[in-house]
């Protein structure tokens, strides 16, 4: 049986766009490092507000040395799926830029560390896995476990594997594990100015 999807674009897309989807049935399978430095690699060539790359990728690897401290932080129903996922990353983004010989404040690092985020995340779908991003994770622990320095704020933390094929999810995984549909253009793009009050 396969999978009913909403995933249908109005307007003809590169298909990578509605393949990038948050899983939540993974293999299990370790992420190798080289695939994620090629991951990260793509977030670096995001564009950024005076070019300043306030993103910040914190990642530990499935069993090694960070995994049980990265893990320990997130919540408990997305510590039942991260379980079978192959890294975990936390991104982080610098509030402070440099402007000649002066740190100023950063007005786009959130929208910046978003751009890095996508970059990232399709990559992940180019190289065979996905990503799934969350900030369910102990939001006052973090930091500090982290050791996240002054001015940076922790902007999501993601799940990274190889998600199980669908031929193989259980009964119970299958409703969960259909992709989701998006809103219409006509929800969020508008000629001109606001019409009426936005919601």
């Amino acid at each position: 049986m396969t999978l009913p999807t909403p995933r249908r674009p109005d307007h003809e897309i590169d298909p990578l766009f509605v393949e990038r989807h948050s899983p939540r049935a993974f293999t299990g399978e370790a992420v190798p490092e080289a695939e994620m430095r090629r991951m990260f690699e793509a977030a670096r060539w995001s564009p950024s507000g005076y070019n300043s790359q306030p993103w910040r990728f914190l990642y530990a690897l499935k069993d090694d040395a960070h995994w049980q401290t990265f893990f320990d932080l997130l919540v408990p129903g997305n510590q039942k799926w991260v379980a079978g996922t192959g890294a975990i990353v936390f991104l982080v983004s610098s509030a402070r830029m440099r402007v000649g010989d002066e740190l100023k404040p950063s007005y786009s690092h959130s929208f910046d560390a978003g751009a890095a985020s996508l970059a990232f995340q399709l990559q992940a779908i180019r190289q065979g896995w996905h990503a799934h991003g969350m900030t369910g994770f102990d939001h006052a622990r973090a930091p500090e476990v982290l050791r996240v320095p002054e001015h940076h704020r922790i902007e999501a933390a993601f799940a990274v594997g190889r998600k199980v094929p669908e031929a193989d999810l259980t009964e119970e995984q299958r409703p969960r594990e259909a992709p989701n549909g998006r809103r219409p253009l006509a929800d969020f793009v508008m000629a001109g100015p606001f019409s009426t009050p936005a919601e």
